[in-house]
């Protein structure tokens, strides 16, 4: 599916993972209308994106079904970081379109970044570097169990 907000013709990042093995090594979920996986840049250690199986770009494009599954994903999320990293907050967003900040504007997606006092989210704006201690197969390996045991 080509991502439409960008009239690029582009193929869709998050089709594309869905689809193929490009991000199967990010992969910590599938269900049956919504999908979770690690962010490929993230901005802190743990930065998780859900994200519709379906290529759609507003909540208010989505049904009822897929709605329910992007909500109930973010809370095992939520729940994942939480056991896995036991951070002091969590930035929970989605960003509707190019203008409100979202990266991939034609496939709604919801971003979950596990917060701590004093981190270097800052180094990203003032430093223009990202500072992730942890490699990201290291993430996975730390939240796959969590989230296996959690949706089964």
């Amino acid at each position: 599916m080509t991502d439409a907000g960008t009239g690029t013709g582009e193929v869709c990042i998050f089709c594309k993972a869905l689809k193929g093995k490009d991000s199967s090594d990010l992969m910590l979920h599938r269900g049956e209308y919504c999908f979770v996986l690690l962010n490929k840049y993230p901005y802190n250690n743990g930065h998780l994106l859900v994200v519709p199986n379906r290529h759609f770009g507003a909540l208010s494009d989505s049904n009822d079904a897929e709605l329910g599954e992007l909500a109930t994903l973010t809370r095992t999320a939520e729940i994942a970081l939480t056991k896995a990293y036991v951070p002091q907050g969590i930035n929970v967003g989605i960003n509707l379109g190019r203008q409100a900040g979202a990266g991939v504007p034609g496939h709604l997606h919801v971003h979950l970044v596990p917060r701590w006092e004093g981190d270097t989210n800052f180094m990203t704006v003032v430093g223009e570097t990202r500072v992730v201690p942890e490699e990201p197969a290291q993430t996975v390996s730390r939240l796959r169990p969590i989230f296996s045991q959690l949706v089964g």
